[in-house]
């Protein structure tokens, strides 16, 4: 099982990945407007966000499914039976993920870059900002992995440990 400390951290960090799509969720709803439009406070001050649509919603679903994913994560390594090396490398490799799948989204939005491909691939943006979000991209990739992978080794020696009784 994860630390109290640990499994708190999680839960913080995920609710700092939904304040992040919160306001890229602001961002978003003022690039589909084309204006700052919070009626009565404020109303139709124009705005010209870059990006597209497909990106900014990638932005901002990022941030909720990686926050709430931690927020999960945080609660299910209470079933989690690792080793201190093993609870170290679930707890950073989670955390790796998830804002490595999350910030690099957002820079996306702004930079009109896809980051999916060194070089840019068939994508536009500039190609040099392209790459180092591709680059950031490769700490998550294996995060993901290794977080996945331990948390069902984690949870398989939980259950193995288990009394048999109901």
């Amino acid at each position: 099982m994860l630390s109290e400390k640990r499994r708190t951290l999680l839960a913080l960090n995920g609710v700092g990945l939904l304040f992040s799509a919160v306001a890229s969720g602001w961002i978003y709803f003022f690039f589909l407007l084309g204006a700052i439009d919070l009626w009565p406070i404020v109303t139709d001050v124009p705005v010209s966000i870059p990006g597209d649509r497909r990106a900014w919603n990638m932005a901002h679903l990022e941030g909720i499914t990686n926050g709430t994913l931690f927020i999960a994560i945080a609660f299910a390594t209470r079933f989690v039976r690792l080793g201190a090396r093993g609870q170290s490398w679930l707890f950073w490799s989670t955390l790796a993920f998830g804002w490595f799948f999350t910030l690099p989204a957002i820079a996306n939005a702004i930079f009109g870059t896809r980051g999916l491909e060194f070089g840019g691939g068939p994508f536009p943006g500039d190609v040099l900002i392209n790459n180092l979000i591709f680059l950031s991209g490769w700490p998550a990739v294996i995060g993901v992995h290794i977080s996945f992978g331990l948390l069902f080794w984690g949870m398989w020696q939980h259950y193995r440990h288990l009394e048999d009784g109901a």
